[in-house]
Order: structure tokens, then C-alpha cells, then sequence
């Protein structure tokens, strides 16, 4: 976050939108700090967006509370809110030149024409745009329609910019370009970021912290390397990256780990939830913590397997394994090893690189 932060806390306090008799968000507490990114990541209707709309003004709890700033704003309009909104479809004037689609809230809030101007090309050099300041939307690139969404936002010198899903037209190297720039632009204003996504690239990329969410319920609240290395149960394990899962029975435990009874064998695993000998569960398992062992190699936990397939996918491959009927992934760096096409092969992984979590609900997208 930038030391300079000009944007405000948010707190949900028990905050809940229910539709009739279908509960949208449920009874909800959260804190996000002044000038924090904060993205929040879920499948499409799980919530997010309703949440943002809670923030935005454009629709108040059913019961709780919302407040910025340490204000409630529950009951007030959208205008008067300390936030502005960047739409997915970014909204743009077609028949306004850039500067006068930045400028179109200072119009509103009655800046004369020249003081306008002024601000607008501050902020068109603030996002990179200084050269475009004359054109039209139609002119621009999306990403540069982008930026000027931005601008536009921050004209209204907002304390939360709330953005929902502005990335998702993009095509996927754009959308790799604004994800740095949107960090840099938050950075630098300062402004507290409220970010809404499905995609795990972007919310583990820009954030400050990560709220995973799955049925109006949210599920982790870390910073993207707590969500994704320290999974809090099995639907954030599995949203969260690729994962591979194993269903099994506690042998026993000992030193915060747990020896694991699956299909495939048994496996020494961390044992966060401190689950008990004879309780279900089921270890996770990150791809990339796969090793391929060489020929009498050994690991803390191993594994025998076939190779089905080679995925090459640039920096690295994703080899498709079956042990005993199921089928396993692991990352591999592309270093020019030689992977076998098929054939028999030994897996290893270390007892600390495995989970064991409480069986649960677990993502399918």
C-alpha cells in the first residue's frame, strides 16, 4: 500500500442481502483498511457483485451494517457516496472527446470549463493518456478505454474506487498489462480498491488481500499467499489454483502433521485443523509440489504412477498421471528434462507441502 493513503476503511457489520427467500449474501463481517487493494474472488453468483452494489449504494442490507469512513451508509444515495464505480462495460460517451468523458463529474459538480480541462489532462497523464486527450472513445484501444474509465472515476476524487470485473473483455496479455498498471495507479492515488473477479490470475496478482466467496458466504480472507499456499478449507483450496484432491482416513497424528489413509497409499500431511485418527478428510495437493523422482530416488511420501499425457504450456508442463484409477497433474519446469511420453514413473511429494482439510464443499469451475 502507498504511504501517502488517501482512502477510506470499510466495514461490514453482520451485513446481509436476501432476494425474497434466496439469501444472496449472508450475514457478513469484513474490515478493509484505508488504501488497501482488495480484491474479491468467487464463481459467477456467489455474491460479489451484490457486495459491491452494498458499497456502491445501489442497494442496501437486508439487515447489518455498512459503513466508510466509520459513516453508515446504509440509506445513502449512490451521488453522495464517497466511491465511484467502474462498470465492465466501462461506459464510455461515444460522442465526448477523452477529456470531456473524464471531466463529465466535474460538469455535474458545476467546475467551469477551463478548471476541468485542467483536471482531466492531469489525470490523462496520470494514466499515460497526455497524446489522446482530443479523441474519441472510438479511437482508443481497449485497454486505453480502460484507463480512461479510471480517470474518469478518480475525477470525482473518490476514497473507494469499486470495480467489477473491468478487465474481462480484455483479451489476455492487455488483461496482463492493466493488471500492473491498475496496481500502479493504486499505489500511487492512494485510493482504497475494492475489486471484483472470477479470475484467481488477477486477484492473487494486484491484491493487498483476497476475500474467497462461494454461496454468499465467505469462505478466506488472506493475503494471496496465505490463500494460496494455506488454504482455509476445501472450496478455497480447490477455487484457488489447481489442486489435486484425495479422499482419506486419519491413521494418526503427531507435531501438527497427519498420516493419511487413501486410495493411493498412505501420506504424511499438515494437519492444520488438528482433524483426530479415525476422522475423514481430504489432502491437497499443489501440482507444482510434485516431484518426478529419478529412478531410486525416494521422498517423504511417494507415489506410482503412469504417465497419460505431456501438456507443454511455455515455462513450463503439466504431466497427467493415473495411479490406481485416478488421475493426478504435476507442474514441471520446462528445462529441457526429458519427460517420458508414457511409461511407468515414481512421484514424490514433502509431508509440509500437503493439506489435510475437513471434507467440504469443493469448486468445480
Amino acid at each position: 500500500m502507498t504511504g501517502q493513503t488517501t482512502g477510506k476503511a470499510i466495514e461490514l457489520e453482520r451485513a446481509a442481502v436476501r432476494f425474497g427467500s434466496f439469501q444472496a449474501v449472508q450475514p457478513t463481517d469484513l474490515r478493509i483498511e484505508p488504501g488497501e487493494f482488495f480484491s474479491i474472488l468467487g464463481p459467477s453468483g456467489c455474491g460479489k457483485t451484490t457486495l459491491l452494489r452494498l458499497l456502491s449504494g445501489f442497494l442496501d442490507p437486508t439487515e447489518g451494517d455498512v459503513r466508510i469512513g466509520g459513516q453508515s451508509v446504509v440509506g445513502v444515495d449512490p451521488s453522495v457516496r464517497p466511491t465511484a464505480l467502474i462498470f465492465q462495460n466501462l461506459a464510455l460517451f461515444p460522442l465526448m472527446t477523452i477529456w470531456e468523458n473524464v471531466a463529465f463529474g466535474l460538469e455535474m459538480r458545476g467546475w467551469p470549463r477551463a478548471k476541468r480541462k485542467a483536471r482531466a489532462e492531469e489525470l490523462l497523464a496520470t494514466v499515460a493518456l497526455s497524446e489522446h486527450v482530443g479523441k474519441m472513445p472510438a479511437q482508443l484501444s481497449g485497454g486505453q478505454k480502460q484507463r480512461v474509465a479510471i480517470a474518469r472515476a478518480l475525477a470525482v476524487e473518490p476514497s473507494v474506487l469499486l470495480l467489477d470485473e473491468p478487465l474481462s473483455a480484455l483479451d489476455l496479455k492487455l488483461r496482463q498489462h492493466m493488471r500492473a498498471e491498475l496496481k500502479q495507479i493504486q499505489a500511487r492515488t492512494g485510493i482504497t480498491f475494492v475489486y471484483i473477479t472470477h479470475d484467481q490470475g488477477e486477484a492473487l496478482t494486484m491484491s493487498d488481500r483476497v476475500a474467497v466467496m462461494n454461496r454468499g458466504r465467505v469462505m478466506q480472507i488472506g493475503s494471496p499467499d496465505e490463500v494460496y499456499d494455506r488454504p482455509d478449507n476445501a472450496f478455497a483450496a480447490t477455487f484457488v489454483g489447481e489442486m489435486n484432491a484425495l479422499d482419506g482416513k486419519i491413521a494418526s497424528t503427531a507435531d501438527g502433521l497427519a498420516l493419511v489413509e487413501t486410495a493411493l497409499g498412505s501420506f504424511r500431511a499438515a494437519n492444520p485443523k488438528g482433524l483426530r485418527s479415525a476422522e475423514g478428510g481430504i489432502l491437497f495437493l499443489r501440482p507444482e509440489k510434485l516431484r518426478l523422482l529419478s529412478p531410486g530416488e525416494s521422498d517423504e511420501n511417494c507415489i506410482a504412477a503412469r504417465v497419460s499425457r505431456r501438456d507443454m504450456e511455455g515455462a513450463w508442463s503439466t504431466v497427467v498421471v493415473a495411479a490406481q484409477g485416478r488421475e493426478l497433474k504435476l507442474h514441471l519446469p520446462h528445462n529441457g528434462r526429458e519427460v517420458p511420453p508414457s511409461g511407468e514413473v515414481t512421484l514424490g511429494f514433502a509431508a509440509a507441502d500437503a493439506v489435510l482439510l475437513p471434507k467440504g464443499e469443493m469448486s468445480d469451475d
